[in-house]
């Protein structure tokens, strides 16, 4: 506001200035014109009565108008001083002087041999501030207007700039507190409108990191299930064999070594302490991945492994778990390449995820087969088991929904994981007449040019919009 009442005192006191000058000129040329007038009358005869009789009609006013150095002396009525008349009349020239109440405008004009009359024309005041005053309080108006006007159109401006700053600023400290649920309608200036769009894609990241990282925390944590699963069931095998030898109260203080000579229980103690150590460098991996994860901005999940591999590497410790618990393992495909693009480790954990839901919740004895197929574009991994199958694949399929006590996460880790290499899990009948899981995975190499069949292999897709699942037998899975 203060600038705009600067700006209008800048311009209107100059203006206001020029009104004044421009009266002052209006009234000087009136009063030339009348002198011309006069002049005109002199040129032809200098009869003091013509020349009064002139005055007399084209005054505008009484007493305005004089004619000094004619023979009767003057002629009208005079204001201005006689050395002011001589003046002109000596010199010639047009004289302005001032008189009580305006000036006196002298004209000089020859009207005989060395004989010069003096035209007076006197100029009131009135007529030299005419509508000035006027002019002056029209102005003074605009000024107050427009200082007024730019009071406004600035509050206004200010509010806009201010509210989303405030707005902005309100949704920070909500955000610093914790709510991350806060979001802030960009508006303002475009730099703020900008601001407000970086602060609402900063929440919606903070969020999704916030979400990662519990599922990260949670599915790492869910890994530790598979070696304690391997644990448990040979701690099982040792203690049913050792029943049966009637050692089921403690091994005999007079035998240094319970299971010498006895090759299979050798290896299941070499297994426990493999698992034991698989257990380590899970923890290991879930210490790692969490602290990568908070120091780092974001995970980088990429990575491609061959499927094939991954899953002959695993069977190797599966395969030794089923033949303590007498249960058929057939392992298929693994040595034709099959890649895709995920982590080995992650294909790992979701493999070992199904696998140890299949041990967990099947009887001993249950035929399992594990097979990888590349056909079409896609990466299929196969778990089959001859077990009494998934009551509720949608229900297995959802993440943290278990009817059998456990965790939920085992099959969405799997899906996840799926997801991750452009492909999903579907769950139905299998050849065993159990159930079957299907890890589907785009080919990297040779992507598919159209959306899966429902036939063979393959059709055991569930597209993840659209689920359609076969229903299985009840009983299985958590």
């Amino acid at each position: 506001m203060a600038i705009a009442t600067l700006v209008a005192i800048a311009f209107l006191v100059p203006l206001a200035v020029l009104v004044q000058q421009l009266a002052h000129e209006r009234a000087l040329a009136q009063a030339e014109r009348q002198t011309a007038i006069v002049m005109s009358v002199l040129a032809v005869t200098t009869d003091p009565n013509a020349v009064e009789q002139v005055i007399s009609t084209h005054e505008e006013d009484t007493g305005l108008l004089a004619v000094h150095g004619l023979a009767d002396g003057t002629v009208g009525t005079g204001h201005a001083a006689a050395e002011d008349v001589a003046l002109a009349a000596r010199q010639r020239e047009t004289v302005v002087a001032s008189v009580p109440g305006g000036l006196a405008y002298l004209e000089p004009i020859e009207v005989a041999d060395d004989e010069v009359a003096v035209v007076e024309v006197h100029i009131p005041e009135a007529a030299l501030t005419g509508g000035v005053r006027r002019a002056w309080l029209a102005l003074a108006a605009v000024a107050v207007g427009l200082v007024l006007g730019a009071a406004v159109v600035g509050d206004r401006l200010a509010v806009r700039l201010v509210r989303p700053a405030r707005s902005l600023a309100d949704a920070a400290n909500a955000l610093g507190d914790g709510n991350l649920d806060v979001r802030v309608r960009p508006g303002g200036s475009r730099e703020l409108a900008e601001a407000g769009v970086a602060f609402n894609q900063m929440a919606d990241r903070l969020a999704a990191l916030r979400l990662t990282e519990r599922e990260l925390v949670a599915d790492l944590s869910h890994r530790l299930r598979t070696p304690l699963t391997g644990l448990r069931l040979d701690v099982e095998a040792l203690e049913a064999s050792a029943l049966s030898l009637g050692t089921g109260a403690g091994p005999d203080p007079a035998v240094a070594d319970p299971f010498a000579g006895d090759t299979d229980r050798h290896r299941t103690v070499s297994r426990v302490r493999q698992a034991l150590a698989a257990l380590e460098h899970e923890v290991d991996v879930l210490i790692r991945t969490t602290r990568q994860a908070t120091a780092a901005e974001e995970p980088d999940p990429t990575g491609r492994c061959d499927a094939g591999q991954v899953v002959a590497e695993r069977m190797v410790f599966w395969s030794a778990v089923a033949g303590d618990q007498d249960r058929p393992c057939q392992v298929s495909g693994t040595h034709a390449p099959a890649p895709v693009d995920v982590p080995a480790s992650e294909l790992g954990a979701a493999l070992d995820a199904v696998l140890g839901n299949a041990f967990r919740y099947t009887p001993q004895g249950t035929a399992l087969e594990v097979a990888v197929t590349r056909h079409d574009g896609w990466v299929a991994v196969r778990v089959d088991d001859a077990g009494p199958g998934i009551a509720d694949p949608d229900r297995a399929l959802r993440r943290g929904a278990s009817d059998r006590g456990s965790t939920g996460l085992g099959l969405d880790i799997a899906r996840r994981v799926a997801r991750a290499g452009g492909g999903s899990v579907s769950i139905g009948n299998g050849q065993l007449g159990g159930a079957s899981v299907v890890m589907l995975f785009a080919d990297p190499e040779a992507p598919p040019p159209a959306p899966p069949s429902r036939l063979g292999l393959i059709g055991r897709l569930t597209r993840e919009r659209e689920p359609r699942i076969r229903r299985a037998r009840p009983g299985q899975l958590g």
